[in-house]
């Protein structure tokens, strides 16, 4: 069975707050191939930063620049006011006071967990007790003469968060630290994480392609593709304000709904759509599926149920409007209409972004 001891941070072991961490254009090329476009980032001591994006789109490579494991070609690094990176400035990484924590946790096997904690450690500071407050930090007291093969998958990814912790970092970073962990053991260790990260002040930035995780963990999130920032805002802002079509389906699930502007509505299949912003014209209208009401249709109503998943906390009914458009519906509970119905699909009123039809 999984530790499932709380990661909590007390007073004998909190660490100093977390730096600033300051990313200005930054670009990064591999031969002719720009892997980073004009980056810029700004984390305040303290925030939890996630960078979201598909597979290839940069994440890790701003990641590993931030650590100093990559040379950047373009633009500076700052940690906590201090240059670490720009065109003639590359501070190794061991001197930045920024720690990582690998997708892979990247542990000894042949060591020890405090041996695998105290590594990086100058001799001073394993003998004044770091390693066993750094354990202690995240639950694992007394598993110090433990070896990693022994311990579960949660507990060995805490052994890296202590590893990274133990130096006493300004920033740090972590590089999809829960995709090796089962659903249920992630969902636990995540909420344990961002309880002591918060806890001890520290800055941190996590890379992941998992909507929810960012979501859930971050502050504010980077949305990246192809190399470039997208977006950068709190996650409502991107939920209920994204910046493109794109990111609306990016980030969540999303029903455009063609209509025609005229300034503060839209005129749909689905009747006036309340705009969050004017605009006129062709135009695809955001409609996330808790803003649609689905009921069965007292006369021809506009749409037919094509198909209803139930998840036990909520429903997602999927409607084939006339116009050919499909919409999706969440709704709680249990359905009230069954599928094949003729049902009546509106809005619940609530203001809609609209994007240019492309």
């Amino acid at each position: 069975m999984p530790n499932t001891e709380v990661i909590a941070a007390s007073s004998d072991t909190a660490t100093p707050s977390g730096g600033r961490l300051i990313v200005d254009g930054v670009g990064v090329s591999f031969g002719s191939l720009d892997v980073l476009s004009d980056i810029s980032i700004d984390v305040a001591p303290g925030e939890i930063v996630a960078l979201l994006g598909p597979s290839g789109c940069g994440k890790t490579t701003l990641l590993r620049s931030v650590a100093g494991l990559e040379h950047i070609d373009r633009g500076t690094i700052s940690v906590n006011g201090r240059l670490v990176a720009g065109r003639s400035q590359h501070e190794r990484p061991e001197r930045r006071r920024v720690g990582m924590v690998f997708q892979d946790w990247a542990l000894f096997p042949h060591l020890s967990v405090a041996d695998n904690v105290a590594y990086g450690l100058a001799r001073e500071e394993r003998r004044s007790g770091r390693v066993e407050s750094s354990l202690e930090m995240v639950g694992l007291a007394g598993a110090g003469d433990r070896m990693p093969s022994t311990l579960s998958g949660g507990q060995q990814q805490r052994v890296a968060l202590a590893r990274a912790l133990a130096p006493r970092p300004s920033v740090l970073l972590l590089d999809e630290p829960f995709s090796n962990l089962d659903t249920g053991l992630r969902v636990q260790v995540r909420a344990e994480v961002h309880r002591l990260l918060t806890g001890l002040g520290i800055t941190a930035v996590f890379v992941t392609h998992d909507q929810e995780e960012a979501f859930v963990l971050g502050d504010r999130v980077a949305v990246m593709r192809d190399g470039a920032l997208e977006q950068f805002g709190t996650p409502a802002e991107l939920y209920e304000e994204p910046a493109s079509a794109w990111i609306a389906s990016f980030v969540g699930d999303a029903n455009f709904i063609p209509g025609h502007g005229s300034g503060a509505t839209a005129e749909t299949a689905l009747g006036a759509v309340p705009l969050s912003r004017p605009t006129h014209g062709r135009v695809d209208v955001l409609v996330r599926p808790e803003h649609l009401r689905v009921a069965a249709a007292e006369g021809a109503g506009n749409g037919t149920v094509s198909n209803i998943e139930y998840f036990g906390h909520d429903h997602m009914i999927r409607v084939d409007l006339v116009d050919g458009t499909r919409v999706a519906c969440r709704a709680p509970g249990w359905p009230a209409v069954e599928r094949g119905q003729t049902v009546t699909v509106g809005c619940d009123g609530s203001a809609s972004a609209a994007f240019e039809t492309a």
